[in-house]
């Protein structure tokens, strides 16, 4: 096993734990494989007021063995027609391009990728750019000039590709059982730990405000105390991710035994 493998596995498995526990607005997150850390299954609902309300657009996430140094690969399996997504789905975004000094590009060193980001700030800018397209540097630039006559009212080209792109959409939350947001209120619940499944299948991911959070000790006994609560969830939250980075290591382990 590199040296390199150790700190990416710790540093997934903390942020899996913390999405699951913290899940973020607009998105749900899992693994493909529970045994692998390194690829994990997205899915973005189109936030509201915006041509992709209503829609679900899966990606998938593949991290490097030497994250968080170098950045993850984001690339949507869901079709989606917009300025900064390749029409093979791989999304183009500062942050998501290693970070070298390249003059050509446009972009400053400081708008790449560094340690300091990780998949929460990733997903907050894929939903930020559903949000406002970038047409200054477009990946997809058929989308970009579609999406400027749009936004200038000289047609509405772009406007019925992503309402079609969305529609297909729901046919597949249907098929994976997910409840996808369509208004400002549903949009902004989150998911509750236990409705977040790490099976590949973003299955059974529905909103649900009228679920209680409640937290035990080993004794089985509800703590009441908001401090103990805090205290014990980031106990658990260490010790889950300590034992999911554990059976990684054993994994790789055991894979390179294989191998000679």
């Amino acid at each position: 096993m590199s040296n390199q493998t150790t700190p990416a596995l710790r540093a997934l498995a903390q942020e899996l734990n913390k999405l699951t526990n913290e899940p973020l607005e607009g998105c749900v997150v899992g693994l493909v494989d529970e045994s692998n850390l390194f690829d994990w299954d997205v899915a973005i609902f189109g936030p509201p007021d915006t041509l992709y309300e209503g829609g679900y657009f899966k990606a998938r996430l593949i991290f490097p063995n030497d994250y968080p140094y170098s950045p993850p690969q984001f690339r949507f399996t869901t079709k989606l027609w917009h300025p900064n997504v390749y029409e093979s789905g791989e999304l183009c975004i500062s942050i998501l391009h290693p970070p070298v000094d390249d003059p050509f590009s446009g972009e400053l060193p400081s708008e790449r990728w560094n340690p300091t980001q990780n998949v929460r700030t990733i997903l907050l800018s894929v939903i930020s750019l559903l949000n406002e397209p970038n047409t200054s540097s477009p990946a997809n630039v058929d989308a970009s000039v579609m999406f400027r006559r749009w936004r200038e009212s000289l047609d509405k080209e772009y406007e019925r590709i992503v309402r079609q792109q969305v529609l297909n959409s729901q046919h597949d939350a249907e098929k994976d059982g997910v409840q996808v947001p369509t208004t400002i209120q549903e949009y902004c619940l989150k998911t509750t730990r236990n409705s977040i499944q790490s099976k590949g299948n973003l299955g059974n991911c529905s909103y649900d405000d009228d679920d209680e959070d409640y937290f035990y000790n080993d004794d089985n006994d509800i703590l009441d105390d908001d401090t103990s609560q805090e205290s014990y969830e980031e106990d658990e939250s260490q010790d889950e991710a300590e034992e999911i980075t554990t059976n990684q290591s054993e994994n790789i382990s055991n894979n390179e035994s294989e191998t000679f």
